[in-house]
């Protein structure tokens, strides 16, 4: 006999009024949760719920009042560089180091900290100093290695080089959450869906905010990117980052099937576009308008993405300036200057993530492949951007999750070694978007593994592009779970000026 009706056969009557009881309740319950979210939910959700300010206006519009003041940035473009590069063999130059090549890292600057279950067993802790050259580069003299990053090397005098970035997380998934929403619990919204959320966008033809996902050297040990690291979490879903693709057409379904023209796919969409706002009259739910803003945003973009992606009006020089693989979607070049174009377009911010930068082992090896992946592209960007004076009102942001060990993971030469996590101090740079240039910032100790002087936090960064933006990063909230949720936490937190012109 089926086990739901011997249930049913021997449930008693009060067990049955009982349940019913609670059911009835429940209903009620969503109902009046349903309203008091959809009465709620429009202007401290910044969703728009009302049909009639959909109809032909902004398909991302900001929250009234924003920006809170004038911002020195209109766009953000962040490249995000996802697995954990090495401070120490990349910017953080320490020479001192070559005397203590294969001697024990002192217990005094480890100071009990606890370190990652891929090193924690070890025996010994021996320092590996970097095998690269480092010089000093442009005006400023700012000290780089120019063996790995020949091309970035020529804008230092562009960027602020904060060398004391810290974090709390240690591992890759909590940690990348954290610099992507200021939180390790997932969930959270992301920093370009707060940005597209309070500023919305400037162009109604494309999204505020679009990611990409460039290819990365076969070789490397790619770490796992999730779609939260661009995801809306509480906020409502128009606010998700729209990852474009590297293959193939950049978004699915980007042309009309064979037969159907585009008139036909327009009177589809009004009829649905027609259901949908009577659904949201009825019942105000902010997904509702999220759903009848993508069906637009969709139709809009199977004329405005064929245009961004074809790359036939670049110049040969500025072409050349990304490099040979520029001309092939799908590769760092290629998504560098799209993301270019992007913000040439007013959308809001661009999340470039490129994978493969966690060497465990074989780090001089691995992390030359790494560089050579995306050193010209990402040089070439922020010149491009300065040529065209954009680079006056975009924020380029350059960094990982954490940094590397300065002791070695697993067997030790001079030629070759592994780093493990390390979440102390790391390195990151900005530039643009009213930032100094050609300045550094922050000092750590003589083995690159704690911060001596002027550390800054992620909620600390956060705010600085908030503020960038013109954005207060305290008042930029949104209530979730009885809180006033923001992207820097609770925890003392503020833009960090000097770095700002």
């Amino acid at each position: 006999m089926d086990p739901r009706i011997e249930a049913a056969r021997r449930m008693t009557r009060r067990q049955f009024f009982g349940e019913q009881g609670l059911r009835m309740g429940n209903v009620a319950l969503a109902a009046m949760a349903g309203s008091a979210i959809a009465s709620s939910s429009g202007a401290a959700r910044g969703a728009t719920v009302d049909a009639t300010e959909l109809s032909g206006g902004s398909v991302h519009p900001g929250l009234p009042g924003l920006p809170h003041f004038p911002g020195t940035a209109k766009s953000v473009i962040y490249l995000h560089m996802n697995g954990g590069p090495s401070q120490i063999d990349l910017w953080d130059y320490k020479p001192g180091l070559q005397d203590y090549f294969d001697k024990e890292l002192p217990p005094s600057i480890q100071g009990g900290q606890r370190l990652s279950t891929m090193t924690s067993g070890q025996q010994r802790f021996p320092v590996a100093p970097s095998k690269f050259k480092f010089e000093q580069a442009g005006e400023c003299g700012t000290w780089v290695n120019v063996d790995l990053l020949p091309h970035t090397s020529k804008i230092v005098d562009d960027i602020a080089l904060i060398r004391t970035v810290h974090t709390n997380a240690i591992n890759h998934d909590p940690a990348c959450t954290f610099v992507m929403t200021g939180s390790e619990i997932p969930g959270k919204a992301s920093l370009g869906s707060w940005v597209s959320y309070g500023l919305g966008s400037d162009n109604d033809d494309l999204p505020s905010f679009v990611v990409f996902t460039p290819r990365f050297p076969g070789d490397s040990n790619g770490q796992a990117l999730y779609n939260r690291m661009w995801g809306s979490g509480f906020l409502p879903t128009r606010y998700n980052g729209v990852a474009l693709r590297g293959s193939g057409d950049p978004v699915l379904y980007l042309a009309d099937p064979d037969g159907v023209e585009r008139s036909d796919r327009r009177h589809m969409l009004d009829a649905l576009d027609a259901l949908n706002r009577r659904n949201l009259d009825r019942y105000g739910d902010p997904e509702t308008a999220t759903r009848i803003a993508q069906y637009e945003m969709a139709f809009r973009m199977q004329t405005s993405i064929p245009d961004l992606i074809d790359i036939s009006n670049e110049t040969d020089a500025t072409l050349e300036m990304y490099g040979p693989d520029v001309r092939t979607p799908g590769t760092f070049a290629h998504s560098a200057l799209i993301a270019r174009r992007l913000v040439e377009r007013g959308v809001r911010v661009v999340q470039l993530a490129h994978r493969g930068w966690d060497q465990h082992g074989a780090l001089p090896y691995q992390l030359g492949n790494q560089c050579r992946d995306t050193d010209q592209g990402t040089a070439a960007l922020v010149m491009d951007l300065k040529q065209r004076g954009l680079l006056e009102n975009t924020l380029v942001v350059w960094g990982g999750e954490f940094g590397r060990t300065v002791y070695s993971q697993g067997n030790l030469t001079r030629d070759d070694y592994g780093r493990d996590h390390h979440p102390r101090n790391y390195c990151m740079w900005m530039a643009g978007g009213g930032v100094k240039g050609g300045i550094v910032h922050g000092e750590t100790d003589e083995f690159s593994y704690n911060v001596v002087r002027d550390g800054v936090s992620l909620f600390d960064l956060n705010a600085t592009i908030l503020h960038c933006l013109g954005i207060d990063h305290t008042r930029l909230t949104f209530p979730f779970q009885g809180l006033d949720q923001r992207l820097t936490g609770v925890e003392p937190a503020g833009p960090v000026m000097a770095l700002l012109k």
